[in-house]
């Protein structure tokens, strides 16, 4: 008679993997302390005297005062940048967004010759510095009489907006499936039709991540609004916080309170929608 050899018992996890789990978490808090401590900072920062901030700086605030904000809309006048900002990163969302989204159907659609180097080309004006750029924009916007105005602010932005738009909506559409625009077309619709009652309705996730990375980007701008804006009244937020004056020292209560009021929206905004965003950036990189 032979005899049957019984089943080998599952190995028990040994104690390195616990430390090892161990020890990422540890690293993960002190990555995640050592990232929000300086936002922490600037709101204890901005709610503390300056007196009592240069004199005896504190992790917690001892005493808890308003008057920074108040100082940004009564003596600051801190609503002219934050419109501004506003009006320059939603105009140049928006024509981002209607002009990406064709280019990026006509890119993962279509078929015609040169799309692999249309593509390589739209990559490659994304890895141009900014500042390289500078002089000659200027050049070409004074010629225009287009300094200090808002067309004069959005335009450079789409330069650099424009190629993240079209790229992440590339990937994304071509995700969706294209059986479903041939059923259409089967059934007697248009290109155009299958475009906007079937591809767009399906591509709204990929439009609002895509928003609110161009959005993001140009709210957080600060060398072309500091090159072509001369005055307060063009100003964007970076801009008028990287100017705030004082009469004999700098008012960084101010400042901070500034920041933080310039940052808290756009923080809660990627907070909110963080899922999406990684998505979409997901989405974006898948080649074709």
């Amino acid at each position: 008679m032979t005899s049957v050899a019984a089943p080998p018992r599952p190995r028990r996890r040994t104690a390195g993997i616990s430390w090892g789990a161990w020890l990422f978490g540890a690293a993960l808090v002190v990555l995640i302390l050592f990232t929000l401590f300086p936002f922490y900072w600037a709101i204890v920062a901005s709610l503390t005297p300056d007196a009592a901030l240069f004199r005896d700086p504190s992790l917690w605030p001892q005493q808890i005062i308003l008057d920074h904000y108040r100082a940004l809309f009564g003596e600051r006048d801190f609503i002219t940048p934050i419109r501004n900002s506003l009006i320059v990163a939603g105009t140049t969302t928006v024509f981002c967004l209607f002009v990406g989204t064709l280019a990026a159907y006509a890119l993962a659609r279509l078929e015609f010759k040169g799309k692999p180097l249309i593509m390589g080309f739209i990559l490659a004006v994304t890895m141009f510095p900014q500042i390289s750029i500078v002089s000659p924009l200027y050049l070409l916007l004074r010629s225009l009489h287009l300094i200090d105005t808002y067309p004069g602010l959005i335009m450079p932005y789409m330069t650099f907006a424009m190629p993240l738009t079209v790229w992440v909506l590339t990937g994304s559409i071509r995700q969706i499936p294209k059986d479903l625009e041939e059923a259409a077309h089967v059934d007697g619709a248009t290109r155009r039709q299958s475009f906007t009652k079937i591809l767009l309705p399906l591509a709204v996730p990929s439009l609002a991540t895509t928003g609110i990375l161009t959005f993001i980007y140009c709210w957080n701008e600060f060398l072309f609004a500091l090159s072509f804006t001369l005055g307060p009244e063009r100003q964007t937020v970076p801009v008028a916080i990287a100017l705030f004056r004082g009469m004999y020292q700098v008012p960084w209560g101010e400042i901070l309170a500034a920041a933080i009021v310039a940052t808290a929206p756009v923080a809660a905004l990627v907070l909110i929608f963080q899922r999406r965003i990684v998505q979409g950036l997901t989405a974006g990189a898948v080649k074709g």
